[in-house]
């Protein structure tokens, strides 16, 4: 069963689209069940995220954390963006059912590849930031007996 907040983004998504010259885009997928996830991010001078964007191929809970994740990096610093948990996506949307855990999963790592890709586009290193996955069924297995 899905929360109120989840049927409400997955049904009126905020943030759906692209934006021209982003200063990065990320994607990754499940090969697993087949999702896929654009993130697209407007990053000003000062590393702060005027504008995030998403184009989601998936499920409604697909949908519904790729609107939650862009509306949680809204208005944040490079940094603060990159603090933003799977969890936290989860708890934002009053949790999701265990079998779409990895939904909430694909978003963190969305956000996690579009700054990668601002990183690279403008040399620069972000403290904490690994080299995201295209896929996140690999990392998927390392997670799962956490919930």
């Amino acid at each position: 069963m899905y929360s109120e907040k989840v049927m409400d983004h997955f049904n009126n998504p905020r943030n759906v689209g692209e934006i021209e010259d982003a200063s990065g885009v990320g994607t990754v997928g499940n090969a697993k069940c087949g999702d896929i996830m654009r993130m697209y991010l407007d990053i000003d001078d000062n590393g702060v995220i005027q504008d995030c964007k998403f184009k989601t191929f998936g499920c409604g809970a697909a949908v519904a954390t790729s609107s939650m994740a862009t509306e949680l990096v809204k208005g944040k610093t490079v940094q603060e963006a990159l603090l933003v948990t799977n969890k936290a996506v989860m708890e934002a949307l009053d949790g999701l059912p265990p079998v779409k855990v990895h939904c909430s999963l694909l978003a963190e790592e969305a956000i996690h590849a579009a700054l990668w890709d601002y990183a690279q586009k403008h040399g620069i290193e972000i403290e904490g930031l690994e080299k995201p996955v295209n896929d996140i069924s690999e990392k998927e297995e390392d997670t799962e007996e956490d919930y």
